[in-house]
């Protein structure tokens, strides 16, 4: 039992931490730290009272400080009118003396864009005002060489129904006539046989 007690030379050594360590019997039994820790706990208590006690006393002020800020909100500049913005001054540009006339340059005449050509042969003519050209393509595959013969069928504006099934034709690309139709006849370059 001697050993559990230790005697006050062997409590002067002891760290900080080894005297935290110990069981709240063991701090009993020690006298030399019990007034040491006696004497700050009163002292806090009462800090913490006096700082409390301004803070108490500012509340009400803090409260009545709340209800002013919230009444007089501070706008935010993207809600407001563009006239109530604040200004920014742009740095003013030179003005020339005289204004440059405006003149017109002279456009030449040419076609609107490049415009596609195609010659096939007539397939249909039964519809009004519409023929149904097949166009053949011939090339070489580009890896295999192999010649390889591909048609496409457009569907061309034709005002005077001037074609008909056989007939070797030219076709132009133009605006959309119809959902189907964006090529118009220009000329019949062999008639059918």
């Amino acid at each position: 039992m001697a050993d559990e007690n230790n005697t006050p030379e062997t409590n002067e050594e002891e760290t900080p931490e080894a005297a935290a360590d110990e069981t709240p019997e063991q701090a009993a039994d020690a006298p030399a730290e019990e007034p040491v820790a006696e004497e700050v706990t009163p002292e806090a208590p009462a800090a913490e009272e006096a700082e409390e006690a301004p803070a108490v006393e500012e509340a009400p002020a803090d409260e009545e400080a709340v209800p002013a800020a919230v009444s007089e909100k501070k706008k935010k500049g993207k809600r407001l009118p563009r006239a109530q913005r604040r200004q920014r001054s742009r740095p003013q540009r030179e003005r020339p003396a005289e204004r440059k006339p405006i003149t017109r340059l002279h456009k030449p005449e040419s076609e609107r864009g490049r415009r596609q050509e195609r010659r096939g042969v007539v397939v249909s003519s039964a519809m009004d005002k519409t023929i149904v050209v097949k166009v053949d393509t011939i090339k070489s595959h580009p890896r295999y060489k192999k010649v390889v013969r591909r048609s496409v069928k457009f569907h061309a504006h034709d005002e005077q129904n001037a074609a008909n099934v056989g007939d070797v034709v030219r076709i132009v690309e133009t605006r959309p006539v119809s959902k189907s139709k964006h090529w118009r006849l220009v000329e019949v370059v062999e008639a059918a046989k």
